[in-house]
C-alpha cells in the first residue's frame, strides 16, 4: 500500500520575515539601509503631521510660525467634506445612508449571510437611500445639485458595481455564445466602451442624453452619471468575468451536461462558481478602482468626496489648507481600499480551502 506524502507544514509568518530581511549578510545590510532612509525621509512628515501640528483653534493659530499641519480646519470642516453641501440640518439622512451602506456591506461580506435574499436587500437599500436622499419619504425635498461626499462616493461604486455585474455575466456569456449575433453585440459593446476614457461616458450622459430624449423629458443629472458609470465598468468587469469562464475545463460542462443538467443550470452550478472563485483579485481590484474613479464625477459638477473636500479649502475663513484637505481625503480611500484588499484575501484563502475540502 502506497503512502501519500503530505507536503511540510508552512514556517510561520514571523520566520519568513525574519528569513526574508535577515537571512544573510546582504539582506541584513539592504533591510538596515532601507529602514534608515525611510527613518530619515518620514521625520519631517511626523514633525509636521503630529509634533507641529494644530489640532484646535482658529486659521490665525495655524499661521503662527513654525507651526505643522492644521488639523483644526479638518475639524471645522468635517461635515462639510463629508456631506458637501447638503443642508446642515438635514445631514442626518446622509449619515443614516452612509451607516446603512456600511451595514450591508459587513453582512454581504460574511459568506454564512450568501444567499439570493441579499439581492432584494440591496435593491431596497439602494432605492430608499435615494428616497431619504431626495426628501421623498420624509419632507423636505433635497436637489441632487446639494449631494455630496462620502454618500455620493459610497452609493455611486456601490450600485455601479451592483448592477454592473448581471449586465457584465450576460455580456460575458453572449460572447462565448455560439450564435454570431450576439457575440458580435457583445464584443461591439465591450471594445467601444472599453475603448474610451470614463469621461467621454460621463460627458455624453451629461450633454448628449438629454438632447436625445424628448421634449419636456428628463434624466436626473447624478441618475445619469449612474447608468454612465455602470455601463462603463459592466465593459471592465466582463472581460474580467469571460477569463474566469475560461479557467474552467470544457469537459466538466460536457459532464454536466450528460447528467442532464441544462445550460442554465450547468452555469449556475458548476461553472460560475468556479470561475468567479478564480477572479476575486481581479473583481476586488476592479471594485477598487470604481471607487478611485468616482473622483471624476467632479467634471461634471458632482461633489464627491475628492472634490469637497477640495472645496472646503476655498471657504474665505480657512482658506489655502489643500495638504490638509488632500491628506483627509487620501486617509479614507486609502481606509476604504486596502480593507477591500485585505478582504479579497481572506476571502481567496477561505473559498479555496473550503475547495480543498
Amino acid at each position: 500500500m502506497s503512502h501519500i506524502e503530505l507536503p511540510p507544514p508552512a514556517a510561520p509568518d514571523w520566520h519568513r520575515w525574519r528569513s526574508g530581511l535577515f537571512g544573510g549578510w546582504g539582506n541584513s545590510l539592504i533591510t538596515l539601509a532601507a529602514f534608515g532612509i525611510f527613518v530619515w525621509l518620514l521625520q519631517p512628515f511626523l514633525r509636521w503631521a503630529i509634533f507641529d501640528a494644530v489640532w484646535t483653534g482658529t486659521a490665525k493659530d495655524c499661521a503662527v510660525d513654525g507651526a505643522g499641519a492644521c488639523w483644526a480646519f479638518i475639524g471645522a470642516k468635517l461635515r462639510f467634506i463629508l456631506f458637501a453641501f447638503f443642508p446642515p440640518d438635514l445631514q442626518w439622512r446622509p449619515a443614516l445612508v452612509v451607516a446603512t451602506v456600511l451595514s450591508l456591506l459587513l453582512l454581504s461580506a460574511l459568506p454564512r449571510f450568501w444567499s439570493f435574499r441579499l439581492v432584494p436587500l440591496w435593491i431596497a437599500a439602494l432605492v430608499l437611500s435615494w428616497l431619504l436622499m431626495a426628501g421623498t419619504l420624509t419632507p423636505p425635498q433635497v436637489s441632487t445639485n446639494n449631494w455630496g461626499g462620502l454618500p455620493i462616493t459610497l452609493v455611486v461604486s456601490i450600485a455601479g458595481l451592483a448592477f454592473a455585474f448581471p449586465i457584465a455575466l450576460l455580456l460575458a456569456l453572449a460572447r462565448q455564445s455560439s450564435m454570431g449575433i450576439v457575440r458580435t453585440l457583445a464584443i461591439a459593446f465591450i471594445e467601444t466602451l472599453r475603448g474610451v476614457p470614463m469621461i467621454a461616458v460621463l460627458y455624453v450622459a451629461m450633454l448628449i442624453v438629454p438632447l436625445a430624449l424628448p421634449s419636456g423629458a428628463a434624466i436626473d443629472k447624478l441618475l445619469r452619471a449612474q447608468i454612465g458609470v455602470t455601463l462603463f465598468f459592466s465593459a471592465y468587469l466582463a472581460e474580467v468575468i469571460r477569463a474566469g469562464l475560461q479557467v474552467v475545463p470544457w469537459g466538466q460542462r460536457e459532464a454536466a451536461l450528460s447528467l442532464g443538467l441544462g445550460y442554465t443550470q450547468t452555469v449556475r452550478l458548476v461553472v460560475l462558481p468556479q470561475a468567479l472563485r478564480a477572479v476575486i483579485p481581479a473583481i476586488v481590484n476592479l471594485s477598487i478602482g470604481i471607487v478611485l474613479n468616482t473622483s471624476l464625477l467632479a467634471v461634471i459638477g458632482i461633489y464627491d468626496l475628492l472634490n469637497a473636500a477640495k472645496t472646503s479649502a476655498t471657504d474665505p475663513t480657512w482658506l489655502g489648507f489643500y495638504t490638509e484637505a488632500y491628506v483627509f481625503a487620501a486617509v479614507v480611500y486609502f481606509v476604504i481600499c486596502f480593507t477591500g484588499s485585505r478582504y479579497s484575501i481572506w476571502l481567496e484563502k477561505r473559498l479555496n480551502a473550503a475547495a480543498r475540502h
